[in-house]
């Protein structure tokens, strides 16, 4: 399985941006996709994830109402819609697909088995 990211940018405070993950290879059980970010000398941090088949979705308290995680199944691919972005949205994020996670671990980084390369995120003041 491969995890392809896109999207990340400079963007200034109150801006957009969309990122988008692809999935490619044996997806075909996929349970959830995510997305994390990790700010420099910070640690990795859940985002967003949402669960394959029913499209139930799951935010941190920092993103509710900013950012807006979708999917489109039929092409194996992840959305991050991000809006209002703050210096502090300012990281790397990341792309990762479960295939046996449950519903209750989608914030768990240790639940994704594939992750993809990170695509940077630079939001200035």
């Amino acid at each position: 399985v491969q995890l392809q990211a896109s999207g990340g940018g400079l963007v200034q405070a109150g801006g957009s941006l969309r990122l988008s993950c692809a999935a490619s290879g044996r997806t075909f059980n996929t349970r959830a996709m995510g997305w994390f970010r990790q700010a420099p000398g910070k640690e990795r941090e859940f985002v967003a994830a949402i669960w394959w088949r029913t499209g139930s979705t799951v935010y941190t308290d920092s993103v509710k109402g900013r950012f807006t995680i979708t999917s489109e199944n039929a092409k194996n691919t992840v959305y991050l819609q991000m809006n209002s972005l703050k210096p502090e949205d300012t990281a790397v994020y990341y792309c990762a697909v479960g295939f046996s996670l449950i519903l209750s671990s989608m914030r768990k980084p240790t639940s994704y088995e594939y992750w993809g390369q990170g695509t940077l995120v630079t939001v200035s003041s």
